[in-house]
């Protein structure tokens, strides 16, 4: 069995959590005995597309026409869509229609968590579906000390560090991370991601501008600088108000890093607040996690070592044979 996975907008979505999944679906099927080409000119038995497209919509009805199955994977809801870029409000309701129409096209779905399920089945769409993790590549996300020294020295941090990784949003909580940092000017607070500036609301432009001098936008960073920053942080900082899954923290589990979230549905059942996390829903209340976190070195270290076995659940290596599982669902088991 060949699958063909695609994505459009390779370079455009590299830096984003959809160029993350494609990446990891390529390092899961690795690990696995089924075949998958990135080009729609190849031959192959199953279509898994990533992306929502004119392209995307193109290999759809092509594979249709030429009766081969088609899988898409849901990264993109109305919800996660909203309050990201220029204009994304007022072109969520046209998306929503896309996404219906795209969603409800295919024979199957893959739904990267129990949460984006309900959301999709919300809009009316029945096509069966399965859930699977994006992922987390365990062995490569581990904790590096001599990469943590580099990160430290490389910005010249010297206090507690609070790291944050993603698309500098408002749905990711930007404006709320910055709040916090100007609480506590007495640590360091990274947010790592590229900037994406020109097509940001001003408003989000200026909240990175007027940022406090402890608070530190660095951009886009290699794999080994990011591993640093993993390596050193204190606590991993994530306020996302919405998330399908959230790839970074689950790198950020797989990394040790202890970990506080904002309190939303998708977490629920598997990231549990004083086990894995701590959860909180407002700035006071992450404002006392981080501080809870930093003077209790001890609990820090029991809930990295707790997420770890979270990341570890959701390792590529488990990944890769569930999709094996779906993909074989699709083409009525035919491993060929």
């Amino acid at each position: 069995m060949k699958v063909l996975l695609f994505s459009e907008g390779k370079k455009l979505f590299s830096k984003s959590g959809v160029g993350i999944a494609l990446k990891h679906q390529m390092q899961a099927l690795k690990h696995t005995d089924v075949a998958f080409t990135l080009d729609p000119r190849d031959n192959y038995k199953l279509v898994h597309i990533n992306t929502l497209g004119p392209k995307s919509w193109k290999v759809l009805k092509n594979a249709k026409e030429k009766g081969i199955p088609v899988i898409y994977h849901t990264h993109t809801t109305y919800e996660d869509f909203r309050n990201s870029f220029l204009f994304s409000n007022q072109i969520a309701p046209f998306l929503k229609k896309q996404l219906i129409k795209r969603y409800s096209a295919a024979d199957y779905l893959i739904f990267p968590s129990k949460y984006t399920e309900g959301l999709i089945r919300g809009y009316g769409i029945s096509t069966p579906g399965f859930v699977v993790s994006n992922g987390v590549d365990t062995a490569l996300f581990k904790r590096n000390e001599t990469l943590a020294k580099e990160f430290r020295n490389s910005f010249n941090i010297k206090t507690p560090l609070i790291v944050n990784v993603g698309l500098p949003l408002k749905r990711k909580g930007l404006i709320d991370f910055a709040e916090v940092a100007k609480r506590f000017p007495e640590y360091r607070f990274v947010w790592i991601g590229a900037k994406f500036s020109a097509i940001q609301p001003l408003s989000i432009r200026n909240v990175i501008r007027k940022s406090p001098g402890n608070l530190l936008f660095p951009g886009y960073l290699s794999f080994e600088m990011l591993l640093g920053a993993l390596s050193a942080a204190d606590v991993f900082f994530f306020p996302s108000y919405e998330e399908n899954e959230g790839i970074a923290v689950l790198e950020a589990c797989s990394m040790k890093c202890p970990v506080v979230i904002r309190d939303i549905p998708v977490y629920q059942d598997w990231m549990i607040s004083g086990e894995n996390c701590l959860k909180a829903s407002d700035i006071d209340g992450f404002c006392e996690a981080i501080n809870t976190l930093l003077r209790d070195r001890d609990l820090a270290m029991k809930l990295g070592e707790k997420a770890v076995k979270t990341a570890q659940n959701r390792d590529l290596r488990i990944v890769g044979k569930k999709l094996k599982e779906v993909y074989l669902n699709a083409t009525g088991g035919a491993n060929e």
